[in-house]
């Protein structure tokens, strides 16, 4: 395999082709940049799956003070107020904003946008595009404007293996794709490659979404995040389909209920019942499943025969699967959704790595906390892509230093999650325990020190299942059975690689080696 040299002549490089990578290329134009993407732009990125819409304040009976009092209320005292007012003050321009790029929002007969309500929101805020397609709308209006961007490189089927970091500072990044292995050279970075759901068995993000931005910042020195906090969607498809089809939480907004195989409403007496946050509901139909039940959506008196007219995405699915929502019951189960958790960043995006920035999912900014409120991660891709646009047209690229880097018999494999994903569903699944977190370091430990295709997720998963080792409390979407309390006093967890095998080694109580795979 070759490897050639690409000097971008002091352009920054956007890795991800999803909502955030597009969005901020489109906000540095027209300064030149170079977008590469692993596959065409948004074909494998959540952005295109996202069936929920933006969150903004729109509605006259709403106003930014309410939507932030719901967001740091889901998040359970792990929010960054400052970053929370940023996102959601932004959120309405926002979406202007993307209607001015061609994004068709629905809307009212009378041609006001249509607001919906989802899950610990305490008003209509929520805006969608074609129903429940709201990801798929965004994506094609965004990837149209990018293609007719003239300053917008793209660089499509192009995976990054390795950043490099020349003085402490970014240098370039080890790319390869169809034509070989390629460095691109250049001091400003911004990572935009999504979540961590591929890690795990059932998930409803894209396979081939499994931490690789988390795993680049990590190898090149980036502080990480609130990487124990694992958003699972509590009604995915149940069924045998990868990644799990979403039954979108705007299906209870609309007053779907959960019940079991007797037809019990067996959430009725939690506070909020079906329309709880996203962690209380996963973890009541997760015991419900524990206990040898089976967990339907019931949406037969709310919508009936309007299901297909509301949501005709998600009736498509069922109807694939074989169940016709406006007559059956639809089986759920909870599956990953969202990483609250990810490189962590200050308000302008930019990582503890000089010249690396993040953006989207991969970003832990501190709006999240301890648990997304729903639909504000749209919101925060788009507001955040134009902070971080902003950082990075202004940061110089000075002279970069010649890179060393390793021969092409040296180039990292391509990374192959599959004998990480039971080993992570066991340790990091809905509930936690010191045991079985354990057992997961212990089995991670061995694969993210070596130089197989396993060793970027399983570093991933180490650090995330460290994390949650470290964190001796239940808060939002981290429960542990054997520490079922939450702390008095909230603390956001940072960690760095060497930190986290530091950690794991201790934990099993083995020498560290002299060397370590980096």
């Amino acid at each position: 395999m070759s490897l050639d040299r690409h000097d971008l002549a002091g352009r920054p490089l956007i890795v991800g082709g999803g909502i955030a990578g597009l969005m901020t290329a489109l906000c540095l134009a027209p300064e030149p940049v170079v977008l590469l993407s692993k596959a065409s732009l948004g074909g494998e990125s959540s952005s295109v799956l996202a069936q929920g819409g933006m969150a903004a304040s729109l509605g006259g009976e709403d106003d930014p003070a309410l939507h932030m009092e719901d967001t740091l209320a889901a998040g359970d005292g792990l929010c960054d107020p400052a970053a929370v007012r940023r996102v959601i003050e932004a959120a309405p321009a926002v979406v202007d904003r993307l209607g001015r790029l061609g994004v068709a929002f629905d809307r009212t007969p009378t041609g006001a946008l249509q607001l919906g309500l989802e899950a610990a929101h305490s008003r209509r805020r929520i805006v969608h595009a074609s129903g429940d397609a709201t990801g798929r709308e965004l994506v094609r209006a965004l990837v149209a404007a990018v293609r007719h961007t003239p300053s917008i490189e793209l660089v499509e089927h192009m995976e990054v293996r390795r950043l490099f970091v020349t003085d402490g500072a970014i240098g370039g990044a080890l790319a390869v794709g169809r034509a070989g292995a390629m460095v691109f050279e250049t001091g400003r970075i911004v990572l935009a490659t999504g979540g961590i759901g591929g890690l795990f068995l059932d998930s409803t993000n894209p396979l081939g979404c499994f931490g690789q931005g988390l795993a680049l910042a990590a190898r090149a020195g980036a502080e990480l995040a609130d990487l124990e906090f694992v958003q699972f969607h509590p009604t995915a498809l149940d069924g045998p389909r990868r990644p799990m089809r979403l039954i979108s939480e705007a299906v209870r907004g609309e007053g779907a209920v959960l019940v079991d195989e007797a037809g019990r409403r067996f959430l009725a007496d939690m506070p909020g019942a079906e329309l709880a946050p996203r962690d209380a509901v996963a973890r009541g139909v997760w015991r419900h499943l524990s206990e040898g039940h089976r967990v339907f959506l019931d949406a037969r008196q709310c919508l009936g025969t309007r299901f297909a007219e509301r949501f005709p995405a998600i009736a498509a699915y069922c109807h694939g699967a074989g169940v016709d929502p406006a007559t059956q019951p639809i089986p759920v189960r909870p599956a990953v959704h969202y990483h609250m958790g990810g490189i962590a960043v200050d308000p302008a995006g930019r990582s503890s790595v000089p010249g690396l920035w993040a953006c989207g999912e991969v970003a832990s900014t501190g709006l999240h906390g301890a648990n997304r409120l729903a639909s504000n991660s749209l919101s925060e891709a788009v507001v955040c892509a134009q902070r971080v646009a902003e950082s990075v047209a202004a940061a110089t690229s000075g002279p970069l230093r010649r890179l060393h880097f390793p021969m092409a018999a040296c180039l990292p494999p391509h990374p192959d999650p599959l004998p990480v994903r039971p080993i992570v569903s066991f340790a990091m699944g809905v509930l936690r325990h010191q045991e079985c977190l354990s057992e997961g370091i212990e089995a991670l430990l061995p694969l993210a020190t070596a130089d197989g295709a396993a060793s970027d997720p399983a570093t991933v998963a180490l650090m995330m299942c460290v994390a949650a080792m470290q964190r001796q409390e239940s808060r939002g979407a981290h429960f542990r059975s054997d520490f079922p309390q939450r702390d008095t006093i909230a603390r956001r967890s940072k960690l760095t690689l060497d930190a986290a095998l530091d950690a794991a080694f201790a934990l099993i109580d083995r020498p560290i080696p002299l060397a370590r795979s980096a």
